[in-house]
């Protein structure tokens, strides 16, 4: 299976509001522990942030 890519765009910016990254719709905690996530923990975080921006209606990024 390949590996899970970071779902950061660069957009590096968090809404004080929701508490999630105006760019890849992360919470802070999974940004945080990105980098020392297994691949199933990374997928999960990707899927979540996927789920959160397409619930936001941000499919497009």
């Amino acid at each position: 299976m390949p590996q899970v890519t970071s779902p950061c765009c660069g957009i590096c910016e968090l809404d004080p509001d929701s508490g999630l990254c105006t760019g890849c719709y992360r919470t802070l905690d999974e940004i945080a522990c990105w980098c020392m996530a297994d691949e199933a923990v990374r997928r999960a975080i990707r899927e979540a942030a996927d789920q959160r921006r397409q619930t936001a209606g941000d499919a497009a990024r």
